[in-house]
């Protein structure tokens, strides 16, 4: 899955539909945008788009975008569960809906973010996910300004941002790439292993958030076996913790599962990604699921280095 822009379809808002969408959302709890596309060759589409805040109010019936069509999932009713526990904490989603769920924007303050990051007075994003379907439609930067918007109005000092390029390592990020964030503002500040990012976006001159960088130390005091790392912020994790034992039994391996409990133990994980991570004998096999067979293949190479 990858954000992308594109630049046949631009939307601009008319007063009309904006009226309507400030009504709708002082009498259904939403907060909107609607739009008149406008196409390169002077064509024009209406459209209609909303974003929903999710909250411990609506989210039983709105869900949070992910796994949306098997609420009776563990993975899903774990997430229901953490995030529950989240709201009061500050974590927000977004939802974009248009016909549908299209998007979301999963973050939190930087104390309570569930990532390998060190800082104070930033939002941290989580996650920013567009289904296929609504590539190129400015749906990640509605939400992206959304969030940026709601960092302001909570006089952060920025917003920050994980992001992954898979670089050499094989290793499938799991997030979005830099280059969407770059485009609307953010700058580098700082990288960690095998290929994470840590993009900040900065409202002011205090100091930018930064990574750890004790990763050896971190990983090392696992142990030997096969140790899984893993939290109910996504509730795929569940799914791909049941694969992994499935492929310890067939390796003849002990597995560990460590479950995350609080944001603290996510920023003291032994990758940036912090949720989850997969280590063999005190190294690092991934930072996010994989499948029966690159793990095993990744096992295999371990052993024999």
């Amino acid at each position: 899955m990858r954000l992308l822009k594109k630049n046949n379809l631009c939307y601009i808002v008319t007063k009309e539909h904006a009226f309507a969408m400030n009504w709708r959302a002082r009498h259904e709890g939403l907060s909107g945008f609607v739009f008149r596309g406008v196409r390169s060759d002077g064509g024009k589409v209406d459209r209609v788009a909303t974003i929903v805040d999710v909250n411990e109010t609506n989210v039983e019936q709105t869900g949070f975008f992910c796994m949306r069509s098997q609420p009776d999932a563990d993975g899903y009713r774990r997430k229901l569960h953490w995030l529950k526990r989240r709201f009061a904490e500050g974590l927000k989603i977004k939802i974009v809906e248009d016909g549908g769920h299209q998007g979301f924007i999963e973050y939190a303050p930087i104390e309570h973010a569930w990532r390998a990051v060190l800082g104070e007075n930033y939002m941290v994003i989580h996650c920013l996910w567009i289904d296929e379907h609504g590539i190129g439609k400015g749906y990640g930067s509605r939400l992206l300004d959304a969030c940026i918007r709601d960092a302001k109005a909570q006089n952060k000092s920025g917003v920050a941002v994980v992001t992954g390029s898979g670089g050499d390592t094989g290793l499938e990020p799991w997030l979005a790439g830099k280059d969407f964030f770059m485009k609307h503002g953010f700058e580098l500040a700082d990288q960690a292993p095998p290929s994470f990012e840590l993009m900040v976006k900065r409202f002011d001159d205090r100091p930018v958030p930064r990574f750890p960088g004790d990763w050896a130390e971190r990983t090392s005091k696992y142990g030997k076996g096969l140790i899984v790392i893993r939290s109910d912020q996504c509730p795929f994790f569940d799914q791909a913790v049941q694969l992994i034992a499935e492929t310890a039994d067939e390796l003849g391996l002990d597995l560990h599962v460590v479950n995350l409990a609080d944001s603290r133990d996510a920023r003291n994980a032994p990758a940036a990604f912090g949720t989850f991570a997969i280590l063999y004998d005190g190294k690092l096999l991934s930072h996010h699921p994989l499948t029966k067979r690159d793990l095993m293949k990744r096992i295999e190479s371990m052993r024999r280095s």
